[in-house]
């Protein structure tokens, strides 16, 4: 039987992380938080190869499959897409993924949420014009290039790779039932 390798790719705030959290739970496997990995204390980015490095080494502690979320292609090339037995690509409107990402980035502020390794959003943040420095202006400047890319990744994909289109929240809530009550991801 195959072993499920599931990445899930969109624009920042469109719901991955969530939706990887609903699927793990659901077909009882490892959650792989990209984030996580990426993101040291005071947002310092791991250094490129030891990012691929702690990647490599969370897919070898996931040999009965993994549920991966992020779209880190500049530092990570294909290695997840390339070993992805389903991409789950979140293809909202612009405006959706703005109004997640912005109800997101303002609830974390405001409450003061840790994301990973102590690292907090901030209220100077959300109204910066560097995309580089909000992650609000980077969903609106990413959001296609990130359509363009995922959609020439999906025309190319391998023979027996399963590439799933999100366009709505009924598609990702479709999704997480199928997963639940049969296990599998179609």
């Amino acid at each position: 039987m195959l072993k499920p390798r599931i990445l899930i790719m969109g624009c920042s705030g469109s719901g991955k992380s969530t939706l990887a959290t609903h699927l793990a739970k659901a077909l009882s496997l490892p959650h792989i938080e990209l984030d996580a990995l990426f993101h040291q204390p005071n947002w310092t980015p791991l250094e490129q190869s030891a990012f691929v490095a702690a990647v490599n080494e969370a897919i070898a502690q996931c040999p009965d499959g993994w549920i991966a979320d992020g779209n880190y292609n500049s530092a990570l090339g294909d290695l997840l897409e390339s070993q992805a037995t389903t991409v789950l690509w979140f293809d909202l409107k612009r405006s959706q993924v703005m109004y997640r990402v912005i109800r997101r980035s303002l609830t974390r502020a405001i409450t003061r949420a840790e994301l990973w390794n102590g690292n907090r959003e901030h209220w100077r943040n959300l109204l910066r014009w560097d995309p580089e420095a909000s992650i609000i202006r980077w969903s609106w400047t990413r959001h296609g290039a990130y359509r363009e890319r995922l959609t020439q990744s999906a025309a190319t994909a391998p023979a027996g790779q399963t590439w799933i289109r999100l366009h709505s929240q009924t598609d990702v809530d479709r999704v997480i039932t199928q997963a639940r009550s049969a296990g599998v991801i179609r």
